[in-house]
């Protein structure tokens, strides 16, 4: 069984390199764009970074703007453009939000679009802060220094917390910016706070949850537990373990000292999607005696060349509650992946594992807010800990 799923990674990996594609973006904006201002394509491909120097499109004579992107795997991809930041994104003609764009490739690509408007062109009121009154940024520029920098952190006490002495699981959450807030979201919200409230009030087990803001144009380096090629010109350097040194070693610790928490394993989640769900893949790795359970939404396992040592690592190491999902129409290999690892965790570690494919799942943030209820009540619901780990949910 080893040596067959192996030789199914292995065949993955083949048809990635195999199916590289060329993709041509043409874009025209019907707002008026200053000459100082770029233009930004950001999605999936580069980690939703507004301002990638890689992803500037180019101004013709003809007024439009393109870029071409080379390299491009087979499947869906999906974006957004810019002009530099997520305060200046594209957005409807009269200032309202507008959908991701999706693209499906199998071959070498053309396609153009339009842009009816900037967001900043309508102020700042036009997306309202929707978090609720039992969620707090404990710091702006909380320091990591693993890395050298600083990140706002957001923590969300559940209702009743004041008013108790009981303590608390923790859930950590990854790009804190769409975890809790439409505002300061820049693919959309979880509405994890929302959804918290409302599953406490009919009865689920009340918990901690603190998010981490993503670091921008540092997502992909910090999010990543190896270093990896986006394509001939961009290498990704891996600050994924000094990140997870972090959340372990000082995070961690500094809510447990200031909050009324549950220490131990079993009490200590961790939870993302697509590279979110990859690094907290790799927590359960790297940190098996802290994290007992994981959310892994989406995991980006095609950009790790050594899955298959990964995976080795995995089984003398991991044990601990998963939930895995994916959806039909996100990328080629993403369930196909995910079911791989899924099987392999559930068949070499005493792990127990809930699996679940969504056959209208996208990679967006509206998916992940649709499946969040259903991990949140099983991880934290204790009756599963009894569960046989061969079990297999989908």
């Amino acid at each position: 069984m080893k040596k067959l799923l192996f030789s199914l990674f292995g065949l993955f990996f083949t048809l990635l390199v195999q199916g590289q594609y060329s993709l041509t973006i043409t874009l025209i904006s019907k707002a008026p764009i200053s000459d100082s201002d770029s233009l930004f394509v950001a999605g999936s491909f580069n980690g939703w970074n507004p301002s990638s120097s890689d992803y500037i499109l180019q101004k013709q004579k003809d007024g439009k703007y393109v870029i071409q992107i080379k390299d491009r795997p087979a499947g869906i991809c999906e974006f957004k453009f810019t002009r530099g930041t997520w305060a200046k994104v594209e957005c409807s003609a009269s200032g309202g939000d507008v959908n991701n764009h999706f693209l499906k490739i199998n071959g070498d690509t053309s396609v153009s679009y339009e842009v009816e408007a900037w967001k900043d062109a309508f102020g700042t009121a036009i997306v309202k802060h929707t978090i609720s009154p039992h969620v707090k940024i404990i710091d702006t520029a909380f320091v990591i220094p693993q890395l050298n920098r600083t990140r706002r952190i957001w923590i969300y006490l559940p209702d009743g917390y004041a008013q108790s002495d009981k303590r608390y699981p923790v859930l950590y959450l990854h790009d804190g910016q769409n975890v809790f807030d439409a505002a300061t979201s820049f693919s959309g919200e979880w509405n994890v706070d929302e959804t918290m409230d409302s599953l406490i009030k009919k009865g689920a087990k009340s918990c901690i949850v603190v998010a981490i803001d993503n670091g921008g144009s540092k997502r992909l380096n910090e999010y990543t537990p190896y270093d990896f090629n986006i394509n001939d010109t961009q290498q990704i350097k891996a600050e994924g373990n000094e990140y997870l040194d972090f959340i372990a070693k000082v995070l961690k610790p500094f809510i447990d000292k200031t909050y009324r928490t549950n220490k131990d394993k079993s009490s200590t989640y961790i939870a993302g999607s697509s590279l979110g769900g990859l690094i907290s893949f790799y927590a359960l790795i790297k940190y098996p005696d802290i994290f007992g359970g994981a959310g892994i939404f989406s995991p980006s396992f095609w950009i790790i060349p050594q899955l298959n040592k990964t995976l080795e690592e995995a089984a003398l190491r991991v044990n601990a509650k998963i939930f895995f999902y994916a959806g039909d129409k996100e990328s080629e290999t993403m369930v196909s992946l995910m079911d791989s690892v899924a099987e392999h965790i559930g068949l070499h570690t005493q792990s127990i594992i809930y699996k679940i494919v969504d056959p209208d799942g996208k990679h967006n943030e509206a998916t992940w807010r649709k499946w969040f209820p259903e991990f949140y009540q099983w991880m934290v619901e204790e009756k599963y800990k009894r569960v046989n780990n061969k079990t297999k949910i989908k």
